[in-house]
């Protein structure tokens, strides 16, 4: 039976009175991403060779690997899962009758692969050029922003250790290990442009000279970047320098203000709101809100492609939304 014609398990599915928010799910990025861009980046470096066994398909193992960045899985439950779920079968386009299910190893290579040549990364921007390309992102204005990732504090592990490269830190009254992840959204779009990571006990306004496109004229923070504008990072930069900085006033000061103050920082308080966004994608639909891999490159290539992703899934529902 070719891959491309249903199996009976399709025609059994397919009889069902509503699909699964899963396959919805998948169904939808399935259209959206940018497979031939996207496998193209990686084939320069992909295992290929003309004796013995053919290797997977490149796009069936970006498949996979995607499956376990959006669901949060390990290398061996993504294979379980996929065998287990007819939708997650359905996105990898697999017919068990002509091809079985890539094993966890294959999948641990392929992964190696992907953040050993910082494709993440070459993916997230890739989709940049696209959504800039197709007039998507607006330019000018940046929201910045960062959020706390955990990490495993236990030392009951192989090396006896906590991750060298997450350090702790406290926000308000509690105390929390592992990394931060800063990143720059559109001002008018609200889809990530920038990403970079630190250790959790980084200052989120050390990073913000990283967050900020070369044709930036202004940039949106909260209240914890006050001060950003007399960094030296910032003063001996010609182009931050001259950047507005339009940072929230803190919460004691609002009370003070006058009404027409208070009703501009509730304006800049909306814009601010659209980093938020990919945020609360990147912790509950993409379960990402503690490291699964030890080491800052690791976690960082996921972000890349959680980010990349968050960005796709906001495009995909506001098509959907003008769409009716």
């Amino acid at each position: 039976m070719s891959e491309s014609q249903p199996s009976f398990t399709d025609v059994e599915y397919g009889q069902r009175r509503r699909a699964t928010k899963r396959q919805e799910f998948l169904a939808r990025m399935d259209q959206v991403i940018p497979w031939d861009e996207w496998v193209g980046l990686i084939e320069p470096h992909y295992f290929n060779k003309s004796r013995g066994r053919k290797p997977v398909p490149i796009e069936t193992m970006l498949r996979m690997y995607l499956l376990q960045v959006w669901f949060n899985l390990s290398d061996e439950a993504v294979e379980d899962a996929v065998n287990d779920s007819y939708a997650m079968r359905q996105f990898m386009h697999l017919d068990f009758g002509v091809r079985q299910v890539p094993d966890a190893t294959t999948l641990l290579h392929f992964r190696h692969l992907i953040e050993k040549h910082g494709l993440g990364k070459a993916m997230f921007d890739a989709l940049n050029r696209l959504f800039e390309a197709n007039g998507w992102i607006m330019r000018g204005g940046t929201v910045v922003d960062a959020t706390i990732i955990a990490a495993p504090a236990s030392t009951k592990n192989a090396t006896g250790t906590r991750d060298a490269e997450m350090h702790q830190t406290q926000k308000g009254n509690q105390w929390y290990f592992g990394m931060k992840a800063h990143i720059g959204a559109d001002a008018g779009s609200g889809y990530v442009h920038t990403v970079t990571a630190t250790a959790a006990n980084v200052p989120d306004v050390v990073e913000t000279h990283h967050l900020v496109r070369s044709d930036d004229r202004v940039v949106y923070a909260d209240s914890g970047y006050r001060g950003i504008g007399k960094r030296p990072e910032i003063v001996a930069d010609e182009h931050l320098a001259a950047i507005e900085w339009r940072i929230a006033a803190r919460k004691q000061q609002l009370a003070a203000m006058a009404a027409t103050d208070r009703a501009e920082q509730t304006r800049l308080a909306s814009v601010r709101a659209k980093v938020e966004h990919p945020f609360l994608i990147l912790k509950r639909d993409f379960v990402f809100a503690k490291t699964r891999y030890r080491g800052m490159t690791k976690n960082l290539n996921r972000l890349h492609m959680a980010f990349a992703s968050a960005n796709l899934l906001m495009r995909a529902r506001a098509v959907a939304i003008m769409t009716g």
